[in-house]
């Protein structure tokens, strides 16, 4: 970790359980300096979403880092939460009488705040998301250059292969704002990387390895098998792991994102081509299209992540609870 080039961070996220997981691997990579976090409604409601990171700041001390509160609703169509794996407040329903309030949030909006930070650092920060893309959608409509002053991108969502977690073609992120979604993959020309639903499913982490990650002994680990105690119960023990892609195994969803903005070097290899999303379909709206055969003409193009380095992964994910 100590010759990997130095990192300013943007983080875009709906804060759930694996969102925060993704923020505590941040907050622990030396190489990484995070601007600010920004909020977009998603796993759960806006207000949860920015209590739940002050919550993770504070469990790592960092509560100096700047918070924003973003968009509470999609460009289009009703808001989806994920309660059955998130918990009803995002954080696996855990009681926290103590968690920070929400008067340590920024006064500015997030979407003006990634705008005023990316032309502050221009073509210097990597930016994050982890949610639906409404906040970095607004964000190009409202300034069109931001994506030209990004260093890069990288998102956790949509899918390769029409496999769906939330309907038959559609992974969550995307299905929760399919335009804003469509916009992100159409307008951003920053260098754009994509760790889909199919591909994080392929590197679960074995279960053994879990139990005795988070049960390190730390506060931090301490925290992190408390959160994730009633998604266990969805994707464990339960179905929902039966019939996947890949081994069951217990699978961070956000993290391979964030792994990959840390470290380019966990991406082992990627599909070149253009994407974009479907707004329309019965029952493909959300899903992810890939462009292989450059039928669109679409000149953007994104890398979308399909191999992962799990060693060097698995660093990150230890070393984010320590």
């Amino acid at each position: 970790m100590a010759n990997l080039e130095e990192k300013l961070l943007l983080i875009d996220v709906d804060c759930g359980t694996d969102d925060a997981q993704a923020i505590m691997m941040a907050l622990a990579a030396p190489n990484v300096k995070i601007l600010g976090i920004t909020c977009v409604t998603g796993n759960t409601s806006l207000d949860n979403v920015c209590k739940n990171v002050l919550r993770v700041l504070k469990v790592c001390k960092r509560l100096d880092i700047p918070v924003y509160r973003g968009l509470g609703t999609p460009i289009l169509g009703e808001r989806l939460h994920a309660p059955y794996c998130h918990g009803e407040d995002g954080l696996g329903d855990i009681n926290d009488p103590d968690a920070p309030g929400l008067e340590l949030l920024q006064n500015e909006h997030a979407v003006c705040a990634m705008i005023r930070l990316a032309t502050e650092y221009n073509h210097q920060i990597t930016l994050v998301a982890t949610g639906p893309l409404t906040n970095l959608a607004m964000a190009v409509r409202m300034d069109l250059t931001f994506p030209n002053k990004l260093k890069s991108l990288y998102i956790m969502g949509g899918n390769m292969e029409s496999r769906g977690n939330t309907t038959p073609c559609g992974e969550f992120n995307f299905v929760a704002d399919p335009e804003g979604a469509y916009i992100v993959l159409n307008d951003f020309h920053c260098p754009t990387y994509i760790a889909t639903w199919e591909h994080t499913c392929r590197f679960k982490l074995p279960w053994e390895w879990y139990d005795q990650w988070v049960n390190k002994g730390t506060e931090k680990a301490d925290f992190i098998k408390k959160i994730f105690a009633l998604s266990l119960q969805f994707c464990r023990y339960d179905e929902a792991d039966k019939g996947l892609i890949g081994e069951p195994g217990f699978l961070p969803c956000d993290s391979y994102a964030m792994a990959a903005a840390i470290d380019e070097s966990i991406i082992t290899s990627y599909i070149e081509c253009a994407v974009t999303v479907e707004t329309t379909g019965k029952f493909t709206r959300g899903m992810m299209v890939l462009d292989m055969i450059d039928y669109l003409k679409n000149k953007n193009k994104a890398f979308v992540i399909n191999g992962c380095d799990l060693d060097k992964f698995t660093m990150l994910m230890e070393a984010s609870i320590e």
